[in-house]
C-alpha cells in the first residue's frame, strides 16, 4: 500500500475504485475495456450499475475484486477498501496471502451461475462452513454449525438443507445459499453480477426483497449489476450508467430515472417498460456499441447519439455536475452537450431540456 494514500479517501466510503483501466490482451490489438473508470461505494449504500452486455459491468467489479480472468490485465488503477483493522487497504497492491484474508471478510461477491459457483461434490454445508474455517480457525465445529443454521434461517431455507447438494436445491435456493456463503463473515461490501438473470419473475422478486431485508438488518453496502434498470429503480439508492467500459452518468436512484441526462440513459430507460403509469411506446438505441479494440476519439456514443455534433469528436469523457439547478450536485454526466452549456451558454436540445 502507497504511504499516506489512505488519507485522500472519503471516510465514508466502503469501497473506491481510481482511475481503473483493463485490457483483454497484450498485443496492439487489445481490448480496451475498461477506461480510468472511477467509482464511490458509500457504507450501507445500494448502488447499481447498468448497461447493455459487453459494457463493462462484470469486468469492473471482477477486476476490483482481483477475480479478472486472463488474458484480463488490470493496466492502471487503484481499488480501496476499508478493512477489519479500519484502515483503507488498495486491493491491487496486497499480496495474495493478504488478499486471501480480506476475500470474504471485508469484501464478498454473488456470481451470475450459482450452479457453476458451488462446488457439484460437496454439500452446501459443508461449503459454507469451509468459507468460515478458513477465516476463523479458532472456531470449534458446533459453533460453525451454528452459524450455518443461522445464515440459512436468514436466506429462509430449512436446516436440513445444509446436507444437500447443489443439484438438489432449485436455483432460487441454490442463489440464497450463495447470499449465505457470501454474507457468513459480515463483509461490508457485498458484490452481486445480476444474480436474479436466471430465475423466474416470482423468484427474482422474493431474492431482492430477501437482499434489501438484510441490508437493513445488517447494514452492508451493495454493487448490484443488471441491464435491467427497472429493477434498480426499486432497489438501489444510487445509479452508475456504463457504457463502452466508461461511466457516462451517475447519479441518485429516482432522479437519473425520471430526469436522465445522458442521451444513452435515456434510450436505455426508453428500452424498458414502465413498473407503474400509463402504458408508453417503448423505444430504442439505433446502431452497436463500438469495437473496444478500435476506439473512435472522443465520445464512443457519438455514432449512435441523436445529438452529436463535430465537437463531440474532441471531447474527453468524464464525469461532471451536470449544471442544472434542480439536480443534485452528485448527479453527473459525461456529455459534450453540458459542457457547451456550462461554457459556452449552449442550450440543450429540447428533449433533453428538464428543468
Amino acid at each position: 500500500m502507497k504511504t499516506g494514500s489512505h488519507q485522500t479517501i472519503d471516510a465514508e466510503s466502503a469501497l473506491t475504485i481510481k482511475n481503473l483501466s483493463v485490457d483483454y490482451g497484450f498485443t496492439s490489438n487489445a481490448v480496451h475495456a475498461l477506461r480510468n473508470v472511477s467509482l464511490t461505494l458509500h457504507r450501507g449504500e445500494v448502488l447499481g450499475l447498468a448497461g447493455e452486455s459487453g459494457c463493462g459491468k462484470s469486468t469492473l467489479v471482477y477486476a476490483a475484486t482481483r477475480l479478472l480472468p486472463p488474458p484480463g490485465l488490470i493496466t492502471a488503477g487503484e481499488v480501496w477498501v476499508k478493512g477489519a483493522d479500519g484502515r483503507q487497504h488498495n486491493l491491487l497492491e496486497l499480496s495474495d496471502r493478504e488478499l486471501r484474508d480480506h476475500r470474504w471478510v471485508d469484501t464478498a461477491i454473488v456470481f451470475q451461475g450459482a450452479l457453476n459457483s458451488l462446488n457439484p461434490v460437496y454439500k452446501v454445508g459443508y461449503q459454507i462452513k469451509d468459507a468460515i474455517k478458513v477465516h476463523r480457525p479458532e472456531w470449534n465445529a458446533e459453533r460453525r454449525q451454528s452459524r450455518a443454521i443461522e445464515l440459512m434461517d436468514m436466506v429462509g431455507i430449512s436446516h436440513d438443507r445444509l446436507d444437500a447438494y447443489p443439484h438438489q436445491l432449485s436455483g432460487g435456493m441454490r442463489q440464497r445459499v450463495m447470499i449465505a456463503m457470501a454474507l457468513a463473515l459480515e463483509p461490508k461490501v457485498l458484490i452481486m453480477d445480476e444474480p436474479t438473470t436466471a430465475l423466474d419473475v416470482v423468484m427474482q422478486r422474493q431474492i431482492v426483497q430477501q437482499i434489501m431485508q438484510l441490508r437493513e438488518k445488517l447494514g452492508f453496502a451493495v454493487i448490484f449489476i443488471t441491464h435491467d434498470i427497472s429493477l434498480l429503480i426499486e432497489i438501489a439508492d444510487r445509479i452508475a450508467i456504463m457504457y463502452a467500459g466508461e461511466i457516462i452518468e451517475d447519479g441518485n436512484a429516482m432522479e437519473l430515472y425520471h430526469h436522465a441526462r445522458h442521451p444513452y440513459t435515456r434510450g436505455l430507460i426508453g428500452s424498458f417498460p414502465p413498473l407503474h403509469g400509463e402504458k408508453r411506446e417503448l423505444g430504442g438505441i439505433p446502431g452497436s456499441p463500438p469495437d473496444l479494440a478500435d476506439l473512435p476519439k472522443g465520445c464512443p456514443f457519438m455514432s449512435r447519439c441523436t445529438y452529436a455534433r463535430a465537437q463531440c469528436a474532441q471531447y474527453n469523457v468524464h464525469l461532471e455536475p451536470t449544471g442544472i439547478a434542480r439536480d443534485a450536485d452528485n448527479h453527473q454526466v459525461a456529455c459534450q452537450l453540458y459542457v457547451e452549456r456550462k461554457r459556452e451558454s449552449v442550450p440543450l436540445p429540447d428533449p433533453l431540456v428538464d428543468e
